[in-house]
């Protein structure tokens, strides 16, 4: 059974990666706490594969990537 690490050491050991977690504990804001890192990448689509593989019944997947200084998010 894979390890439950929290946010920070999940963050810490992935720089630059998606991170697929599994079973993640929220916050009241529904931010992750902890949770078992299931797969993780540095392409996205790989970890968006890897959940439809894998179907976690419960599931979050991170970004710790790094925006380039030009780019513009639009939400």
């Amino acid at each position: 059974m894979a390890e439950i690490l929290t946010f920070e050491e999940i963050k810490a050991g992935h720089d630059g990666e998606w991170v697929l977690v599994n079973n993640p504990e929220t916050d009241k804001s529904l931010s992750v706490v902890r949770g078992q890192v299931l797969f993780h990448s540095p392409n996205r689509d790989e970890v968006y594969r890897k959940a439809r593989e894998l179907k976690p019944r419960r599931f979050s997947i991170l970004c710790f990537g790094h925006l380039p200084k030009d780019a513009a998010i639009i939400l």
